[in-house]
């Protein structure tokens, strides 16, 4: 189980519920990071009022950087445990753990804090 923010109608910050997801395994192409930081950004603001629209419920969130907890087959880039960070669709960062496509995340040199990784990846682009 994880945390998340999710979204089940748009709207205002009213909108927006913590609640308890499942986290499967990941599939082939696949990994599962835990987050240590998230970015916020306008993007995510579009999906909660509805200017971008998202199907609902919603976990919102584009930007996040953690740690790599499991890898799918075919997964060669990104070994467990390594530091990790993403800037990128299917939105779902506004958790603790998710699942999501490996092609998607990089790795995060030491040198950078997982805040700044979790800040800079969209913003950076």
């Amino acid at each position: 189980m994880s945390l998340a923010v999710q979204i089940r109608q748009h709207g205002g910050p009213e909108e927006l519920h913590l609640v308890d997801v499942t986290v499967g395994e990941p599939g082939p192409g696949e990994i599962r990071i835990r987050h240590h930081a998230i970015g916020l950004n306008f993007i995510d603001v579009y999906h909660r009022t509805g200017l971008y629209p998202l199907s609902m419920p919603a976990t919102v969130g584009m930007e996040g950087a953690g740690v790599v907890e499991a890898v799918g087959e075919g997964v060669t880039h990104l070994q467990v445990g390594e530091r990790a960070a993403y800037a990128s669709q299917p939105p779902g960062s506004y958790c603790e753990v998710r699942v999501m496509p490996a092609k998607c995340v990089c790795k995060l040199p030491d040198a950078i804090s997982f805040e700044t990784g979790a800040a800079m990846m969209l913003k950076g682009l």
